[in-house]
C-alpha cells in the first residue's frame, strides 16, 4: 500500500494543474469561516448567519460538512484529470511495464481517493472545532461533539463520489468528457425520478424509495440539507403555516447504499481496465 501511495504522490506532485486544484480546495474549506460576516436579506427579514445558530454545537457538523460536500468538485477534477493523464502522458503503460499489475493500478487510485477523503474530513473537523469554540453559545463537552457522526457521512460520501469519478475517468477517459458525462448522470436521475412520478398513481412513496438508491443521490442523502434548521427560516416557515419538520439523521442502510455502490465503482474500474486493450 505505501509502495502504491508514493507513486501516486510522485505524479500528482508533478502536476501543476493538480497542485493548485487541490490547494484552492483546502483554501476554500478554510473560508467557510466567512459565512459568518454574510447578511441576508428576505424582504424586511435581515439576517445575519453567525446570528441564527449554524457556529452553534451540534448544528455547525451538519452545516459544514455539508458546505463542504459541495466543494468535492475540486477534488473530482483532480480525480478525473489523473486518470485522463495516466492515458495521455502514457504512464499507465509505463506502469504496467515496470511490473505493475492492473489490480495494483485500480487500487493505488483507491488508496488515493481514501487519503484524499480522510484528510478532507480531519481538515473540516478541525475547521469545524475552531469556528465552533469561537462562535457557539454551548461549549460543553456532551454538546460539543454531538452531531460528529456527520463526519463519518462526509469521509463515507466522498469516498463513494470520488471513487465514481475514478470509474469515469477510467470509462471515459478525457477529463472534461468525464465531467460532462457526470453532469449528465445527475440529469438523468431527476429525469427517472420525475418519469416515475409521471407513470406511478399520485402520493405514491415508490418513486421516492427507487430514487434514494440511484449513486449520485444515495450521496446527497449521506448529508441532508441543514437550511431547514436555521432559526431565521423556522421562523419564517411558521408563519406561513409550513411545517420544516426533517430528520437529518443518517441511516444505516444509507450508508450500505452508498458502500454498495463504492464498491461497483471500484470494481468495474478494474474490468474496465482490465478489458481494454492499451
Amino acid at each position: 500500500m505505501k509502495r502504491l501511495l508514493e507513486i501516486e504522490f510522485i505524479k500528482l506532485w508533478n502536476s501543476r494543474s493538480s497542485r493548485i486544484l487541490i490547494i484552492s480546495y483546502f483554501a476554500l474549506l478554510s473560508l467557510i469561516s466567512i459565512l459568518t460576516t454574510i447578511d441576508f436579506s428576505f424582504g424586511k427579514i435581515q439576517f445575519r448567519l453567525a446570528e441564527q445558530g449554524i457556529f452553534n454545537f451540534p448544528y455547525i457538523w451538519h452545516i459544514n460538512t455539508f458546505i463542504a460536500g459541495v466543494l468535492k468538485i475540486f477534488i473530482a477534477i483532480v480525480i478525473v484529470s489523473m486518470m485522463s493523464n495516466e492515458y495521455s502522458n502514457k504512464t499507465l503503460k509505463q506502469n504496467l511495464i515496470d511490473g505493475l499489475s492492473k489490480k495494483e493500478f485500480v487500487l493505488s487510485k483507491f488508496y488515493m481517493v481514501v487519503v484524499f477523503s480522510l484528510i478532507s474530513t480531519i481538515f473540516i473537523a478541525t475547521v469545524t472545532l475552531i469556528l465552533g469554540l469561537i462562535y457557539s453559545d454551548y461549549k460543553t463537552a456532551s454538546i460539543i461533539f454531538t452531531d460528529t457522526e456527520f463526519l463519518l457521512s462526509y469521509f463515507v460520501k466522498l469516498v463513494g463520489f470520488f471513487s465514481l469519478c475514478l470509474f469515469l475517468g477510467m470509462l471515459v477517459r478525457k477529463s472534461a468528457f468525464a465531467l460532462g458525462f457526470l453532469f449528465i448522470w445527475y440529469i438523468l436521475e431527476w429525469l427517472f425520478f420525475g418519469l416515475l412520478n409521471y407513470v406511478l398513481p399520485d402520493n405514491s412513496e415508490i418513486p421516492g424509495k427507487i430514487f434514494k438508491f440511484l449513486p449520485i443521490q444515495s450521496l446527497s442523502n449521506l448529508i441532508k440539507e441543514p437550511v431547514s434548521r436555521f432559526n431565521a427560516v423556522m421562523t419564517l416557515a411558521n408563519q406561513v403555516g409550513e411545517d420544516l419538520t426533517r430528520d437529518y439523521t443518517t441511516h444505516w442502510y444509507e450508508y450500505t447504499i452508498v458502500i454498495i455502490w463504492t464498491l461497483f465503482f471500484l470494481f468495474f474500474t478494474y474490468i474496465t481496465l482490465k478489458r481494454r486493450n492499451l
